[in-house]
């Protein structure tokens, strides 16, 4: 099967990842499959037409050529309003989505009448996110970076440096979540030189963790009256809880931040999903924190987009086995083979088709397996 790739150039603020490098352009055009890329689509991180031409794409000059164009749709982050109201019936959306949190979104991918499979809900044999777990590396290594930085004095922060000097103790870093983004945020941390902790709720990862890391990370229980007592006590909380497809619980509430210390840090990077702070909303690069209550919030919802080149690469190197599967296969018999991308699945022909997002939008939902004849 011969399919029709399109990758337009991302349209969020400060997004300067692409859905398909040249080298992974180049596989893709081997397998005999037409790849057609927006122009400027990787130019802000060294991917140029000329890189894309000599790898095999075709140039198209807008989004509007690609999507009119193009059977299946590479992207990064979830469609924009204008990019949905481009999509039809029988276009395939390959991309992240995080729909629990964003009804708006859901209600114009339905319209659309497409099929859109989202990177964050894939799975594999182990049960984890492999499509997802590359920017939760990153993101769990850049919440440390970022939230260093707000402590400083001149960014409202306390002042604080997290590795302390001789004489002087280290900052507290605080990571709720013990999963890939918490153990990399912990792992910058304690690189810093912080006293770090990690609270969770499962006693299994939170023994994977000590093995892992040793005495010099401080694992703990995720109970209410632990989170009272070590929020308050912190001068960074990482929030790092996800529950996959589903919208972020609320880990802490907006009383807690009166026991802070003024300028200490909180940053959210279950942000794509709600966040897990009550006082948290989505910010952008452009304009990344905001205060409440004397706590500096760091709440960009495209974190690894700062770090563009790596994500790019990181991205693609777990998402082009999907993509060529989609782009071979066609996506009802791809997924009918492959169940964990099938549990990609979130929308298709106006239908919800993963559950917890169904729940969250309060919408009815239709097993996926139904649809691919599984």
């Amino acid at each position: 099967m011969v399919t029709r790739i399109g990758v337009p150039k991302e349209i969020k603020n400060h997004e300067y990842r692409v859905g398909l490098t040249p080298a992974s352009v180049r596989e893709l055009a081997a397998d005999g499959h037409s790849l057609l890329v927006q122009s400027g689509a990787g130019a802000e991180i060294g991917f140029s037409d000329e890189a894309y031409r000599a790898a095999g794409a075709e140039i198209a000059g807008t989004a509007e050529e690609v999507f009119a164009k193009a059977e299946l749709i590479v992207k990064v982050k979830e469609p924009q309003p204008a990019e949905c109201r481009r999509l039809r019936p029988d276009q395939v959306l390959f991309t992240y989505l995080h729909l629990a949190p964003d009804p708006e979104q859901a209600r114009l991918l339905m319209e659309s009448g497409c099929t859109a499979i989202a990177y964050e809900t894939v799975t594999d044999r182990a049960g984890r996110l492999p499509l997802l777990a590359p920017m939760s590396e990153i993101a769990g290594r850049m919440a440390i970076q970022v939230g260093a930085v707000a402590l400083q004095k001149s960014n409202g922060g306390s002042g604080i440096l997290l590795g302390g000097v001789p004489g002087v103790l280290p900052g507290k870093v605080l990571v709720i979540g013990g999963g890939v983004v918490g153990a990399n945020a912990a792992r910058m941390a304690m690189g810093l030189g912080a006293d770090v902790t990690i609270a969770d709720r499962s006693m299994p990862r939170l023994a994977q963790l000590d093995d892992l890391f040793g005495p010099r990370l401080k694992t703990v229980y995720a109970s209410a009256d632990t989170l009272d007592r070590l929020v308050a006590d912190a001068d960074l909380v990482i929030g790092a809880v996800l529950v996959p497809g589903a919208a972020a619980p609320k880990l802490v509430r907006r009383d807690q931040l009166a026991g802070m210390r003024r300028g200490s840090v909180l940053v959210d990077v279950a942000i794509d999903q709600g966040g897990c702070f009550e006082t948290s909303h989505a910010t952008t690069h452009s304009d990344p924190t905001y205060v409440v209550d004397g706590v500096v919030h760091y709440c960009v919802a495209n974190m690894p987009g700062a770090v563009a080149r790596t994500s790019t690469e990181a991205l693609n190197h777990a998402t082009l086995p999907f993509v060529q599967a989609l782009a071979g296969k066609g996506w009802k018999r791809a997924l009918a083979e492959d169940p964990h991308l099938l549990a990609g699945l979130n929308v298709q022909a106006g239908r919800l088709t993963y559950p917890a997002v169904a729940e969250a939008l309060a919408q009815p939902f239709t097993d996926p397996r139904e649809l691919v004849g599984g």
